[in-house]
C-alpha cells in the first residue's frame, strides 16, 4: 500500500509540475524572446521535459508496482484514452521539442537560432494544456473503473 501511496502521489505532483511548465512555456512564447525571454522559455520547456518522463516513469511503475493488477488498466477503456491523449500530447510536441534542442544547441555555440513559426507553437502549447487537463478527468474516471471491459 505504501508503494502504491507513493506512485500516486509521485503521478501527481508530475501533473502540477508539467501542466505549470505547459502554462509558463506558453507565457513565454507570448513575450519577446531576448535573451531573459529565451531562458525562460527555454526553463519552462525543460521542466516540461522532466514532468513528461516522471509521468511516463510514474505511471508505468503504477501499472505493474501500483496496487492494482495490470489486468485492471488492460480491461479499462478509460485507459487506453488516457494513452491516446498522451500519445496526442507526445505527437503534438515533436516538433517543438526538437526545435528547442536545436535552439540550446545553436545558443551554445554562439549562433543564430532557428526560425519557427511561433504563434503555431503557441497554439500547439495550448492544445497541449487543454489535453493534460483533459487527461485528468480521463483518469479520474479510470481509477475508479467506470468503463471496464
Amino acid at each position: 500500500m505504501l508503494v502504491a501511496a507513493l506512485l500516486s502521489a509521485i503521478h501527481l505532483l508530475t501533473l502540477a509540475l508539467g501542466a505549470g511548465a505547459l502554462f509558463a512555456r506558453g507565457r513565454a512564447l507570448l513575450r519577446p524572446l531576448d535573451e531573459a525571454g529565451w531562458n525562460r522559455l527555454l526553463a519552462a520547456d525543460s521542466a516540461w521535459g522532466v514532468a513528461a518522463l516522471l509521468w511516463i516513469a510514474s505511471g508505468l511503475a503504477r501499472v505493474f508496482f501500483g496496487g492494482k493488477e495490470p489486468s485492471f488498466y488492460w480491461r479499462n477503456g478509460f485507459f487506453w484514452v488516457k494513452l491516446a491523449l498522451f500519445g496526442m500530447v507526445f505527437a503534438l510536441e515533436l516538433r517543438p521539442m526538437m526545435t528547442f534542442i536545436r535552439v540550446r544547441s545553436a545558443r551554445s555555440k554562439r549562433i543564430p537560432v532557428p526560425q519557427f513559426p511561433i504563434d503555431a507553437y503557441r497554439r500547439i502549447n495550448a492544445i497541449e494544456l487543454a489535453l493534460v487537463v483533459a487527461i485528468v478527468f480521463v483518469a479520474a474516471f479510470m481509477a475508479r473503473g467506470a468503463w471496464l471491459f
